[in-house]
């Protein structure tokens, strides 16, 4: 397969990372985006095999950080032909514990970077994309979520859902342009940012009685990315070990 420029963002850790890694080794050229963590961003970028790497900072929550990003990836790799939109925020905000100022903070940051970014970013990656007759990939990391509910995280579970409608419009608004769009909607992962949630009772939410490992989700990301998943556009699969069906 050629070798393609893919941008993931939020890939200094997690699922991002894993997603990285797997495009990667594929032989891929990967643009590692972070947005402050550039510790773990570089270990990211060490983890990665093959050359022609990229190492990109920035805050998707602004619009002209966004643009910028996306510009600096084009320019690191050569061009962007798959984007991975994987950077976002989860802010516990639970209604009845916290203050209406505090509320309207949480939902405003977690839309900012999780729905908005991630549209700026599509945005300026499919312009690209179509400016150059690139028959590109859009990917989102979406939510079980955005289905299941988040009690405690309102605004994350509203952005996620937000980002399966999101996608589905850009999958048929860009077809005709060649751009195949879609979603996963992962339920809990073994990453770092959510270990302290991940109880006994959250394993058994499964029948697999576990939660899904970084690279699971990468794998799916990789197969809906690729030339034979295009007639996949528009979907949003579920990636969560059968722990919410719908």
């Amino acid at each position: 397969m050629v070798s393609r420029g893919v941008l993931v963002t939020g890939a200094s850790r997690g699922i991002g990372r894993a997603v990285a890694v797997a495009f990667a080794e594929s032989g891929d050229r990967v643009a590692v985006h972070y947005s402050s963590n550039r510790a773990d961003a570089e270990e990211t970028l060490r983890q990665l095999p093959g050359t022609g790497h990229a190492l990109i900072g920035g805050d998707i929550g602004s619009p002209e950080e966004a643009e910028a990003i996306v510009a600096t990836a084009v320019e690191g790799l050569g061009t962007v032909d798959v984007l991975v939109n994987n950077a976002a925020v989860n802010i516990a905000h639970p209604l009845a514990d916290i203050s209406y100022a505090d509320w309207q903070q949480a939902w405003r940051k977690t839309l900012d970077v999780n729905l908005f970014g991630t549209a700026n970013v599509s945005y300026c990656a499919a312009r690209h994309m179509i400016d150059k007759g690139v028959a590109g990939r859009i990917i989102n990391i979406g939510s079980r979520g955005a289905f299941r509910g988040e009690p405690d995280h309102p605004a994350y579970g509203a952005s996620k859902a937000g980002v399966h409608a999101l996608g589905q419009t850009l999958a048929v608004y860009l077809g005709p342009y060649g751009i195949a769009v879609a979603s996963v909607a992962p339920g809990f992962v073994a990453t770092e940012r959510v270990a302290h949630r991940v109880t006994d009772e959250v394993r058994a939410q499964s029948p697999f009685d576990r939660v899904a490992e970084p690279a699971e989700i990468a794998s799916a990301v990789k197969y809906l990315a690729s030339p034979e998943a295009t007639w996949s556009s528009g979907a949003v699969l579920n990636v969560n070990g059968a722990s919410y069906l719908h």
